[in-house]
């Protein structure tokens, strides 16, 4: 019986020649990461344990971005205690505030080189998952299990059943991955892919860049996915050469491609020309509509930023929608890059100045607004337009506060016109 993409990496990874879906294995980690959030929990379970020293110091991963800068005592001491964990272990990859590599985590893990093809990750965070656009294994866990990796350096996996999404032609004009995933998170639900493996492939797959990968995979689990990954071709290895020049060009990676007779649960095609510019409404990721649906929606808030859409390419395109135009009158809009190499980026080419000149407020990388914690919390009836991956009951704010997904394109347009709108009426 054939394997799928994830299944030979976990295989790998077990010391196995083969594994199916079902299977329990312990498989070893190439890294292991955490946040100012799930961190501190982890430190203290692995201080119960006895433990003195991570298993390398070089291979966990430690990012200060979800209440970052601090908003109050209590998260000051949250990443006191990941920051003095992180200098006690000399952790390698401890990312503070200010330096050129830092930002939201799934963001600049990808783009510092952290992660290349055939690498295996779990992070303390649900949207590690991202990492599977450049053909790794990449899934969230918990602080208790991340807790036991540091110490350990493998963790337990039950191998999970795949779902094939095939993706076929070309997107039309402003669909984004985020379109896509919405799309597809719209068609099964948002337990359609529980505890899955999400393997994109298709002609389709080419005509995505690295950052509408990165997206598409960053929201497998708003479908229950265990995770989601894409094959390697050469979009990914142009990625990995300007990433890690070093482990590309010494091949420090791997390929791996399904067989031909993988066993899926299920089979989804999806024709990307056929993808409209697509909305997900309150209060799920998989209340999808086409926004043009959806027009007479008034907006006060637009978020434009997270890990789902902080990249340097959403932020870029932002800049071009915005240029020569102005939020609207009654609109708070923020623009939140995803790291300090895209603000800097943007600063350089201009793009910030669109940003103010055009009346919105910009922000330092951080997870702020998209799981209220800060820079941008919502009052009670108020409704955003955000780029970010959740619109569930209160989660940019108030409880009776509405948050509405969508791509750039879209959360630009709303943003002019102070309603949920499209590029083509601006």
């Amino acid at each position: 019986m054939g394997m799928t993409m994830t299944q030979k990496i976990l295989a790998d990874h077990a010391g196995l020649k083969e594994v199916h879906a079902g299977d329990l294995i312990e498989a070893r980690l190439d890294k292991i990461l955490g946040n100012d959030v799930t961190t501190p929990p982890a430190i203290k379970i692995f201080e119960q344990t006895g433990s003195t020293r991570v298993f390398d110091k070089d291979r966990v991963i430690m990012v200060p971005d979800h209440f970052t800068p601090n908003k109050d005592i209590k998260s000051a001491e949250l990443s006191k205690c990941m920051r003095c964990f992180a200098k006690e272990q000399q952790i390698t990859n401890y990312f503070e505030l200010g330096r050129k590599d830092m930002g939201i985590e799934h963001v600049i893990i990808p783009d510092n080189g952290l992660i290349l093809p055939g690498d295996a990750i779990i992070g303390a965070d649900s949207h590690t998952c991202t990492y599977g656009a450049l053909g790794a294994f990449a899934t969230g866990v918990g602080s208790t299990d991340l807790a036991c990796a540091m110490i350990s350096g493998s963790t337990w996996f039950k191998v999970p059943e795949a779902i094939k999404v095939i993706l076929k032609g070309k997107p039309g004009k402003y669909v984004t991955g985020k379109d896509i995933i919405l799309h597809l998170i719209g068609m099964i639900g948002v337990d359609g892919a529980l505890y899955k493996s999400l393997e994109f492939e298709g002609d389709g797959v080419k005509h995505l860049s690295m950052d509408q990968r990165l997206t598409i995979s960053n929201m497998a689990i708003e479908c229950g996915g265990k995770n989601g990954i894409f094959p390697v071709d050469e979009v990914t290895l142009a990625y990995i050469a300007k990433t890690n020049p070093g482990r590309f060009n010494a091949k420090d990676y791997k390929v791996y491609t399904a067989d031909e007779d993988a066993v899926y649960s299920s089979v989804i095609e999806i024709d990307l020309s056929q993808v409209p510019l697509t909305v997900a409404l309150p209060h799920l990721p998989s209340n999808t509509k086409p926004a043009c649906e959806v027009k007479d929606m008034k907006v006060d808030q637009v978020v434009i930023g997270s890990c789902t859409n902080g990249r340097e390419e959403d932020i870029k395109t932002a800049a071009e929608i915005f240029a020569g135009r102005k939020v609207a009158d009654g609109v708070r809009c923020i623009v939140i890059p995803g790291s300090q190499r895209v603000y800097r980026k943007a600063l350089d080419e201009g793009w910030l100045k669109i940003f103010d000149d055009a009346g919105c407020v910009i922000s330092t990388p951080t997870c702020g607004p998209c799981l209220g914690g800060h820079m941008g919390i919502l009052a009670e009836g108020e409704r955003c337009v955000s780029t970010t991956n959740r619109n569930f009951v209160g989660r940019m704010g108030h409880v009776k506060s509405e948050v509405i997904l969508s791509g750039v394109p879209v959360a630009v347009s709303s943003a002019v016109m102070g309603r949920v709108a499209t590029p083509d009426e601006i």
